[in-house]
């Protein structure tokens, strides 16, 4: 029997293929497992900002179009760069143990390690509109500019002292045998993370029975899937993408689940807070619930702010290298 992986080419993405292919013959010894290399639109597109060109969804459609063609068996995602919804005929078959799921503060050699104790004016990179939301709520006085690339290069031009800091997924950084370059890893109620952040989510053809029984033998985690689930699912009632300041963060624990999300404004400005509790079993109402709290309580407003402001920036053209969230 052989499995075909799909991923992309970088770095943390062939440790991601190949930890799921590990795991895949570890339980299976005479499983056959291959990985293909795939370029995604969001590989190729380097000096704009993914918000005005597409968005998240552009590091995976490549790859579901392999999965729809059967070209594939199947891929592995980061989580958070997967679209709230589905192409039709595709599931995410399992979802594997979250990892950290915070995000990383890293500064170049001389900077104090801290958020706090970076210098006022400190130049920070990052292109994510939530982690700038939390930023500026944090820092106003942080001058924050785009960060493309992946890993490596933005560590690079870290230490080329383009940055003061730049802010990455804790997750990414240890899969790759990078913590020692986290300062800091930053708390929730400092910077609280992307939907599914940490999480690998692997994506099948729904019809492909086999490899879906194969994979949640092997790798799926039922709290991690449950805390994904919730955050998605108040992603998706958000109608939410890279072009709005939104975070989200589940735990599960003897069954119960916690949420906490939040909706910014860009420059910091404003926050909308809210959070939600209820049986695991009740994942995806409570990621709903909490959705509808968050537009109930001023939500609403700074999501159209922010597509407004998206819109306004599409209309413009590039300003300058971007990146994604």
């Amino acid at each position: 029997m052989k499995l075909t992986i799909g991923t992309r080419g970088s770095a943390l993405a062939l440790w991601q293929a190949n930890h799921v292919a590990d795991l895949l013959r570890a339980r299976e010894p005479g499983l056959t497992v291959e990985l293909t290399i795939i370029k995604t639109k969001g590989d190729k597109i380097q000096d704009v900002a993914l918000a005005k060109v597409g968005g998240k969804g552009l590091f995976v459609k490549e790859i579901e179009d392999a999965l729809l063609g059967r070209e594939v068996d199947l891929a592995v995602h980061s989580m958070k760069d997967v679209p709230a919804e589905l192409p039709a005929g595709l599931v995410i078959a399992a979802t594997s143990l979250r990892a950290d799921a915070r995000d990383a503060l890293c500064v170049r050699a001389g900077v104090a390690p801290s958020l706090a104790g970076l210098p006022e004016g400190a130049h920070v990179g990052t292109s994510s509109l939530r982690r700038l939301c939390q930023l500026r709520a944090a820092r106003p006085d942080l001058r924050i500019s785009p960060l493309r690339g992946n890993v490596d290069t933005r560590l690079r031009k870290l230490e080329e002292g383009s940055y003061d800091a730049i802010v990455l997924a804790a997750a990414g950084l240890d899969r790759l045998g990078l913590a020692g370059r986290i300062a800091v890893r930053l708390p929730h109620d400092v910077m609280l993370p992307a939907i599914a952040q940490g999480a690998l989510g692997l994506e099948t053809r729904a019809d492909d029975a086999a490899t879906i029984a194969r994979i949640r033998a092997a790798l799926h985690h039922d709290d991690t899937a449950a805390a994904v689930l919730a955050e998605r699912t108040l992603l998706g009632r958000l109608d939410g993408g890279c072009q709005t300041p939104i975070a989200a963060h589940a735990t599960v624990s003897a069954g119960q689940l916690a949420l906490s999300a939040l909706i910014g404004a860009p420059d910091g400005s404003a926050m909308v807070r809210g959070q939600g509790s209820g049986p695991a079993s009740d994942a995806a109402a409570i990621g709903a619930r909490v959705a509808d709290e968050l537009l109930a309580r001023g939500g609403q407003k700074l999501l159209a702010a922010a597509r407004a402001a998206s819109l306004a920036g599409q209309a413009a053209g590039p300003a300058g290298p971007a990146g994604p969230t």
